[in-house]
């Protein structure tokens, strides 16, 4: 599924256009990610998340 609402991560306004019209800044994509229970990734991520915020990792 494709979804067409962006958010900017600036001001936090919503739009359909890949600037936002008032900051200026790059858009993202308003919704997160799938989840699912068998991603293969998720360990990864987590761990770089991690490292990232200066939490120890295991």
């Amino acid at each position: 599924m494709h979804f067409r609402i962006k958010k900017c991560p600036k001001c936090g306004r919503y739009t359909l256009k890949e600037t936002c019209p008032v900051c200026g800044e790059k858009t993202r994509v308003a919704h997160p990610p799938r989840f699912s229970p068998e991603d293969p990734y998720g360990e990864y991520r987590r761990r770089l998340k991690r490292e990232q915020m200066g939490i120890g990792v295991k």
